[in-house]
């Protein structure tokens, strides 16, 4: 998945705020007694060498402690020597024999990735983070960082690392140390980490102990950006490469995703019979522009591509297979032209079932070298884990409160079309076809439309609109929908529907305005759930999966909705929907029409040494603290 997206797992962050009392801008009460985990998601942990490497014909060496995951600098100057401490033995996960690299401890892992005046925003992740906490007085012990090995498969970070003892020792360490709960926050692969987590709960502690524990360790849980049925994009990783928006050679990323487990490959959806001949059911010698017919056809169009808007892959292939066919395809491929029974190229097409459960590994194992490995790794790591196969659709967790926070409606890669480019392994495929989907709508990547069965929205730019839509199943039989701008408001372009309907494991469409020039944020919550528990679903306009936890309406909104749930005066469920004014210092700005700040009622004109412009000087009138008991 992008770079540096996805950053999953993360407990927040409010150290809750049960008490109404104001300190010195500070919080005064019980709210102390909640604690804020944060677990980063994929590639969003800084891991260091734990070796000693003299890299020739470069000055710089590796050494113990040296950043590897990421000093920019080591990458472009000694990539060979980064792809010693980065890369893992593709069948047992050991180390390189020359460099071996582990994860970073602390906040500092999850902050920014690359230190430095011009790396560190660019690399940043967390930060904003700790900067809210912060502002909004939060102690420093309140808020943990339990980073991981991302490049470790579930199974193999408790065998190696012990991770989810710790993880689980880090819960109770919190719960004796605070007095209260933690909230769980997690963004994009951290939501699979926590799933993993909670099912090797199950085979930890006793049976009736279970749920009691859940609900004295985590008060509610946040899941951001999470990919519950995958993301395409580890496809591409696995067949092309995928940069990650470095300045290095795909070939480089290629050799290093493609030898570490990725949590995120595409989740098994639905099953389809098998047939005698295998994969060969795929055959088509159709358009790419036209739906393909398989033996399948009723059953995968009928459950939406297995879940997906489309086929998730596009592949020609050679008609030669075995070892003729790589690295002089195309010689081969001229020389049999003609006795090719529906001509050059055949194209196989694959559902996202179809990748998941291993089928089209083995429909190009004769064709690709490398998919016999990547077999095994599906299998071991994923099939035959005996705590939980990932790749199986989501349920809701068994947590008291439970919020699903995703971006909506921007261009997101749902299929590929792939080709063999004519070399020797790990160049042998290129991309030559793209469909995205874009509010609704599918699009190739030269602007054609695409059929198949579109969402009503688009994706986060990383994860399609159907996999983070999933949460939506998880809500009761009616549901409480209201749509607000996203920016500060008074209210008055606020839509509410009250007792939706909602029917099982089914989307939920709102049927509301939207004004195209409006970024807009709507509120899926439950009217109706099972006793005790509270689901929610927020979907946010145009909020990039990478950048969305370091978004200020995501903030805003969390911290409102916490300070709501933990008051003891609450009227309501959940926070109100009806207004939103500043609550920070940043939150103000100079109205240049009006000649004075916006939002007179909470800010004012108050010049401080080092302004440069009128909005810097424009600040709030009362201490955040204060802002809150408005909600």
């Amino acid at each position: 998945m992008r770079g540096h997206i996805d950053l999953i797992f993360a407990v927040l962050l409010i150290g809750a705020l049960h008490g109404t009392a104001v300190n010195g801008g500070e919080f005064a009460g019980e709210y102390s007694k909640l604690s804020g985990i944060i677990i980063p998601g994929f590639a969003s942990t800084r891991l260091r060498a734990w070796s000693i490497l003299d890299c020739p014909y470069s000055p710089l060496d590796f050494n113990p402690l040296d950043l590897v995951w990421l000093d920019s600098t080591k990458l472009l100057s000694a990539v060979n020597c980064w792809l010693k401490c980065m890369m893992l033995d593709p069948y047992n996960q050991t180390d390189h024999a020359e460099c071996k690299s582990r994860p970073d401890s602390g906040l500092s892992a999850i902050t920014e990735l690359d230190p430095g005046y011009i790396t560190g925003p660019l690399s940043s992740v967390w930060k904003e983070w700790i900067k809210w906490c912060v502002e909004f007085g939060i102690d420093a012990n309140a808020i943990i960082a339990v980073p991981y090995d991302w490049r470790l498969s579930p199974s193999k970070l408790e065998e190696r690392d012990l991770y989810f003892h710790k993880l689980k020792l880090t819960f109770e360490t919190a719960l004796k140390l605070r007095g209260g709960p933690s909230l769980v926050f997690a963004h994009s692969m951290g939501n699979n980490v926590f799933r993993y987590f909670l099912e090797w709960l199950k085979l930890e502690i006793a049976p009736k102990r279970y749920i009691q524990w859940l609900d004295e360790h985590i008060h509610a849980y946040f899941a951001v950006g999470s990919p519950l049925l995958g993301s395409i994009q580890t496809v591409e990783a696995t067949l092309s490469g995928f940069t990650f928006g470095l300045p290095v050679a795909e070939v480089h990323i290629f050799l290093f995703t493609n030898y570490i487990a990725c949590w995120t490959h595409v989740a098994f959806f639905m099953q389809c019979p098998g047939t005698e001949n295998g994969y060969w059911k795929h055959f088509s010698c159709e358009s790419k522009k036209r739906h393909h017919v398989y033996r399948c056809d009723d059953r995968e169009f009928h459950t939406n591509f297995s879940g997906w808007p489309t086929n998730i892959i596009n592949i020609e292939i050679p008609s030669v297979r075995g070892v003729d066919a790589y690295p002089s395809f195309l010689e081969v491929a001229q020389a049999n032209l003609s006795g090719m029974e529906c001509g050059f190229p055949t194209h196989l097409s694959f559902s996202a079932r179809e990748v998941s459960d291993g089928t089209f590994f083995r429909a190009i194992e004769d064709f690709d070298p490398d998919s016999k490995r990547l077999l095994y790794q599906l299998h071991k790591s994923y099939h035959d884990d005996p705590v939980l196969n990932p790749l199986t659709p989501w349920e809701r967790p068994p947590l008291k409160n439970v919020f699903c926070i995703y971006g909506i409606d921007s261009k997101t890669e749902v299929g590929y079309y792939f080709a063999p480019s004519g070399k020797p392994y790990p160049d042998n495929w290129i991309i030559t076809d793209v469909i995205y989907e874009i509010e609704g709508s599918l699009y190739s990547r030269s602007g054609n439309l695409v059929e198949g069965n579109p969402g009503v929205a688009s994706g986060d730019e990383t994860v399609p609109y159907h996999s983070l839509s999933w949460c939506k199943t998880w809500l009761g039989p009616k549901v409480n929908i209201t749509r607000a701008p996203q920016s500060e408001h008074d209210g008055s372009d606020v839509q509410v529907h009250l007792n939706v309907e909602h029917i099982h494991e089914e989307d939920v469409i709102p049927d509301m305005a939207r004004s195209p020039r409006v970024k807009y944020i709507t509120y899926y919550e439950d009217s109706e759930s099972l006793p005790g528990k509270r689901t929610a679903v927020w979907e946010i306009d145009k909020a990039n999966h990478r950048n969305i936890v370091r978004t200020p309406v995501l903030m805003r909104e969390l911290w409102l909705e916490m300070w709501h749930d933990i008051h003891p005066d609450k009227q309501s469920e959940f926070v109100t929907k009806a207004k939103r004014g500043p609550l920070r210092d940043d939150d103000c700005y100079w109205d240049y029409g009006k000649a004075r700040c916006a939002w007179p009622e909470y800010c004012e004109y108050r010049y401080v040494f080092g302004d440069v412009h009128l909005g810097q000087s424009c600040r709030l009138k009362n201490t955040s603290a204060d802002l809150l008991l408005h909600y």
